[in-house]
């Protein structure tokens, strides 16, 4: 018969730990609503400052070059990354273990060290073929950082396969392109899908990296916010962080979703299996 040990530090501590953290966006949020600028006062309820916010056009301008960059970024990034994935499987073990190691490394990096990485490698080749920083670096950069995610979101279901998918595949009469494109895409496609979403999140959460690749002629929503706060902070940037605090919380709960049924899918998959 076991036991259930109560822990009051630990759970008292794990309280105060979410204080910490969520209070400040609990209180960013409710004065995102305030009718004053003030930001310790309440004053009543408006929406005034959403208002303005979608009537800036500096802030609309933002918010449009991040979508443009998140997207296209997210999207190059999982159809390279996906193909990458592969190529990785279908190595042998003493190959596909050090490049898999390389490929973390962007993740556990530090932003500002690949940002200053990045930045002084388009400065070099825009000297000498003639560019300069703005959208184009900005979504190569994205494209980069974007890629070793989706790998780790794929390399999981992969390993799930059964490797002889690929040579009855071709056993059949597909071709290379038609055993990835038929066989093996569609049963990846849960961790493809997972992986775009957390590229998109990425991209749109991303400052560092943007800072130090998108140059004078453009701006992210995340650079445009860093701009205003430098000067007297408006009720507005509550209104933004309120705003993409909420996307960026959506599209978590839409990956965790995913995670958990397919958890149960494959779970109920094996029950199958072991039945028969």
């Amino acid at each position: 018969m076991t036991r259930k040990y109560k822990n009051p530090v630990g759970n008292f501590m794990t309280l105060l730990t979410l204080i910490f953290l969520y209070l400040p966006i609990v209180v960013l949020i409710v004065f995102s609503f305030n009718k004053t600028k003030s930001r310790t006062i309440w004053s009543g309820f408006t929406l005034d400052w959403y208002r303005e916010l979608f009537t800036d056009s500096t802030i609309m301008t933002s918010l449009q070059t991040t979508l443009a960059v998140s997207i296209l970024g997210a999207l190059i990034a999982t159809i390279v990354g996906t193909f990458a994935a592969i190529g990785f499987f279908k190595m042998k073990r003493s190959w596909r273990s050090p490049l898999l190691t390389i490929n973390n490394i962007p993740v556990i990096n530090a932003d500002i060290i690949t940002g200053v990485s990045l930045s002084l490698l388009f400065v070099s080749a825009g000297a000498i073929l003639g560019f300069d920083l703005g959208f184009g670096t900005l979504l190569i950069a994205h494209i980069s950082f974007n890629i070793p995610y989706i790998i780790l979101s794929v390399m999981p279901k992969l390993y799930q396969l059964d490797r002889n998918l690929f040579e009855a595949a071709q056993d059949l009469g597909c071709t290379w392109f038609q055993t990835i494109y038929k066989v093996i895409i569609p049963e990846i496609m849960p961790g493809i899908i997972n992986g775009l979403i957390i590229a998109f999140t990425m991209s749109v959460d991303d400052f560092v990296i943007s800072y130090f690749t998108a140059g004078s002629s453009v701006q992210t929503l995340s650079m445009t916010i860093y701009a205003m706060t430098r000067r007297r902070i408006s009720p507005k940037i509550n209104a933004i962080s309120t705003l993409l605090f909420a996307v960026v919380l959506i599209l978590l709960i839409i990956v965790n979703l995913r995670e958990a049924r397919q958890a149960k899918a494959e779970a109920k998959k094996q029950r199958i299996l072991k039945g028969r």
